[in-house]
């Protein structure tokens, strides 16, 4: 283990306040256990308790709809919680779907939620109800530990592990990854499982890897098999590509210093893709990930944390000196990195069938959301399926591992399932963040506003002939970009209400461009019009939107006054 000797380098006073909380949480039990006694109010009044109860895998968060509402009668925000799982790889079994399906009706506000990480959230939970959902959650074996906070959070990978035997030890892989860079401290159990309290706090227990202070900010990880790069790898602090050689992984080539979040209206702060800085055999993946860890441990910006993720680190250093400083803690060098070629971002949906012959069935779900009559129907056919729910990042859901005789009876069910409606290439290729009504952060509508904007998109799209196109549409409510709309051909960023920023050109491994700001649907569509008018008749053969508004200067062309 690269253990730091001492968790603090500076005065505490001289660091960011959360350091302070991190450090004299007991590791990670602060007050919760009493916040969550305390009836008087529906939420966790501690400032300390709201930052750790992330690292729980939890978010205090508001309905902001009854805002102005509640602020009328005096009465104290409509409170709620967004529980996120940990779901290394985003694999479910059928008695797990069931169950947190149950949960959600029970305690949530019936809706599952597929996340861009490959998870499940839970939203609208009550703090009264925050306890016994996360025991039916750990009853089926799935917890919440580490799916936020200030640690590496959920591992992805890409997704449908039972495809392929590479992909299965790929997704092996990310859960050893996970478990091995999860904190250690027994204060999840003590508080929501009525674990065995320490006798007098945290006594003999640490972090070994973390120590007291965690790490500056959040860190994650994703791990892609080509030609696949649904998990959009450049967009992580570490990243591992497979390097596959007659069907085995011979290595993964190493990414660092990713990363979508910028602060608003501070330059300082910048979406960055990561770079590869070499290649590594399968069984040093786990070694190279700790000491990674480890450097951003050590050297993290933990006086600002809106420039303490990995990605400043780098850019701060220099990728010489990182390289050199992971060398030393690994005891060896990187090999070189290896070719490799990504020629796909989007899921697959329908039939297909993996490499032992059983079969597959990808299913469309429109911003991760699974609620209603489909949640209802997914429940059915759960009770009679033998195989696993995938989660992907594009927040969709493959049915794994289905047997041929089983297919006859399963493909009424799927049929009607992925037909509720016919969806557009670019539909299922676009993506949107929860934003309003609940999450803090939120500048703007995501979610919500998915649903109109691809209308009102695809419509554009049919006066052009481009309805076949799966031209890529990513919403986030503000700029931390959950939705990842840097790496959008479209992006959009919200500002305030009804306004974003507006984004062209992005990749797999090509960040967008910032194209206008603070801009409202009309003025959106209009750009939009002139730059699909102007690819129908312009692309060359088999060229993307995205690679045609590069080609074409469109990404940083000057906007004319009607746009500006």
């Amino acid at each position: 283990m690269l253990k730091r000797d001492a968790d603090l380098s500076q005065p505490l006073e001289k660091l960011h306040p959360n350091e302070k909380i991190k450090h004299q949480s007991r590791y990670l039990r602060g007050t919760l256990a009493e916040g969550l006694e305390d009836r008087i109010t529906a939420g966790f009044p501690e400032e300390a308790d709201r930052q750790l109860l992330k690292f729980h895998g939890i978010y205090q968060e508001e309905n902001r709809d009854l805002r102005q509402e509640r602020r009328q009668k005096r009465l104290e925000p409509a409170y709620e919680f967004m529980v996120r799982l940990r779901l290394p790889g985003g694999v479910a079994t059928p008695k797990q779907w069931l169950a947190l399906t149950e949960l959600a009706q029970r305690y949530g506000n019936g809706s599952l939620r597929l996340t861009t990480r490959q998870t499940f959230q839970f939203h609208g939970v009550l703090k009264w109800h925050l306890k016994p959902l996360i025991q039916g959650v750990c009853a089926v074996r799935l917890d919440s530990l580490a799916a936020c906070g200030d640690v590496n959070r959920n591992v992805i990978a890409t997704a449908d592990p039972f495809r392929s035997n590479v992909h299965f030890k790929v997704w092996q892989l990310a859960r050893n990854l996970s478990e091995h860079l999860l904190p250690k401290t027994r204060a999840y159990f003590e508080i929501w499982l009525d674990g065995e309290k320490l006798a007098e706090g945290p006594k003999g227990e640490e972090e070994p890897i973390y120590g007291t202070t965690y790490l500056p900010r959040k860190f994650k990880i994703a791990l892609a098999v080509p030609p696949d790069n649904d998990v959009d790898v450049f967009a992580h602090d570490l990243g591992f590509i497979a390097i596959v050689e007659d069907g085995e992984i011979a290595g993964f080539n190493v990414t660092v210093g990713g990363g979508m979040g910028r602060t608003d209206g501070d330059p300082a702060t910048y979406p960055r893709l990561g770079e590869v800085i070499g290649s590594c055999r399968p069984e040093q993946v786990i070694q190279v990930a700790e000491a990674v860890v480890s450097i951003q441990r050590d050297f993290g910006n933990r006086q600002n944390r809106s420039r303490a993720r990995l990605k400043y680190t780098l850019d701060v250093h220099g990728r010489d000196w990182f390289v050199g400083e992971l060398e030393k803690r690994l005891g060896f060098a990187l090999a070189a990195a290896r070719p490799f070629v990504f020629t796909r971002r989007t899921d697959p949906f329908g039939w297909f069938q993996g490499q032992d012959g059983k079969w597959h069935y990808g299913l469309y779900v429109e911003c991760g959301r699974i609620q209603g009559e489909r949640l209802r129907a997914l429940a059915r056919i759960a009770e009679e399926f033998t195989g696993y729910f995938c989660l992907t990042c594009n927040q969709n859901l493959i049915l794994a591992g289905i047997e041929e005789r089983d297919r006859p009876r399963l493909e009424p069910l799927l049929e009607e399932l992925g037909s509720c409606r016919q969806e557009s290439p670019s539909r299922r290729a676009s993506l949107a963040c929860v934003a309003l009504p609940t999450c803090n952060l939120a500048m703007a509508e995501a979610e919500r506003y998915f649903p109109r904007f691809m209308e009102r998109f695809e419509q554009l799209l049919n006066s052009y002939g481009l309805q076949e196109e799966a031209i890529t549409v990513r919403i986030s409510g503000c700029p931390n970009g959950c939705a990842r709309p840097y790496l959008a051909e479209i992006g959009l960023s919200g500002r305030a209400p009804g306004k974003y920023n507006l984004y062209l050109g992005g990749g797999g491994d090509r960040l967008a461009t910032l194209y206008l700001e603070n801009i409202d649907e009309t003025r959106i569509f209009a750009v939009l019009s002139r730059c699909l008018q102007q690819y129908a008749s312009e692309r060359q053969d088999g060229e993307g939107f995205g690679e045609f508004l590069v080609r074409s200067g469109w990404h940083e062309a000057k906007p004319t006054l009607l746009e500006s």
